[in-house]
């Protein structure tokens, strides 16, 4: 259940997070937390990595190998990654996703446990339709959601990890319901 929250209250790509290490969050008591994202662990075929690793260590997606990128997060995510560590422990490595034996999650292992989720929260139809299909859809719902609580487009972007053209191209769409807000912005600042 963690590793969906951080998807969804931070946005956090798959890859992301499960290299989130303990050494990478700020978890206070009550607040809003913190987490540092600076390794990703996209999973790939072997032989495409130097270790012969399926989840070689790497750098955050389209920026520099040392970037790091701070993400605030909700209470609720705090709450429920203190208490994930709590319950479950670190792995080796201070990973607070681990599989069975201290391993990287495989995303073949979480997307089954996802596919079983949707069969029990959702209706028959809903699990046939495109809703929610893949755990990456978490991100794109977080994304969404902050959009159209009107954080602006900079601010969901950094926290994202996303260019703001990037950002605008895929989303623009996703934000609705704004229009009386910027008639009574514009009307507003003209009547200023």
């Amino acid at each position: 259940m963690a590793l969906f929250a951080c998807m969804y209250y931070a946005a956090l790509r798959p890859a992301e997070t499960i290299a989130l290490r303990r050494e990478d969050c700020d978890l206070p008591a009550t607040g809003w937390g913190r987490l540092l994202i600076d390794v990703s662990r996209p999973e790939v075929n072997t032989q495409w990595t130097d270790t012969g690793d399926a989840h070689e260590a790497r750098g955050l997606k389209h920026r520099g190998r040392d970037d790091v990128r701070p993400v605030p997060i909700p209470p609720t995510l705090v709450k429920i990654l203190r208490d994930h560590i709590a319950e479950f422990g670190l792995g080796p490595d201070g990973r607070l996703f681990q599989s069975e034996r201290g391993g990287v999650v495989a995303s073949t292992a979480y997307t089954e446990v996802w596919q079983e989720g949707r069969k029990l929260a959702f209706t028959p139809a809903q699990v046939a339709s495109p809703l929610a299909r893949r755990p990456y859809d978490l991100r794109h719902a977080a994304v969404s959601l902050w959009l159209n609580a009107g954080v602006p487009a900079l601010e969901v972007a950094e926290r994202a990890g996303h260019s703001v053209d990037v950002l605008l191209r895929v989303y623009a769409k996703c934000i609705d319901g704004h229009q009386e807000i910027a008639n009574r912005r514009i009307d507003d600042a003209l009547a200023a």
